[in-house]
């Protein structure tokens, strides 16, 4: 699965994964088919550095707004302020979107580092994120 994302998209979301440091950010990635054309920046709502929760009535706006734009969930972000850019075994365990893109940013080295992983039942799969 390729994850197509615009680079002023990108863009934002580093700023955002900066801006919530040290705690995680966390937030969804919208558009049609693979491609994003939307970021919807969340609230931590554990304001923490090892973990991330959406607020679930900020998520339903969301979900509402998607729909009214005839947009999909196309991956959700979080950052890792002080661990690689991997799943870890919280964000397995609340992976419940089997066809998002789980969009990880590790802030550990001095330019943030960007993956993408498929949480799966079967198992953990780094997914292709393409700038534009």
């Amino acid at each position: 699965m390729k994850l197509i994302l615009p680079e002023q998209i990108l863009k934002e979301m580093l700023v955002h994964c900066k801006e919530g440091y040290p705690n995680e950010v966390c937030g969804i990635f919208a558009g049609k088919e693979n491609e994003v054309s939307k970021i919807y920046k969340m609230t931590n709502i554990e304001s923490s550095p090892v973990s991330y929760f959406m607020d679930s009535r900020e998520q339903f706006k969301v979900m509402k707004d998607m729909r009214e734009n005839n947009l999909s969930m196309l991956a959700i972000y979080h950052s890792h302020p002080s661990s690689p850019p991997y799943p870890s075994g919280r964000d397995i365990s609340l992976a419940f979107y089997e066809d998002a893109v789980y969009v990880i940013v590790g802030l550990l080295e001095k330019e943030p580092v960007v993956k993408g992983f498929l949480i799966r039942e079967e198992g953990i799969k780094e997914a292709d994120i393409i700038v534009r």
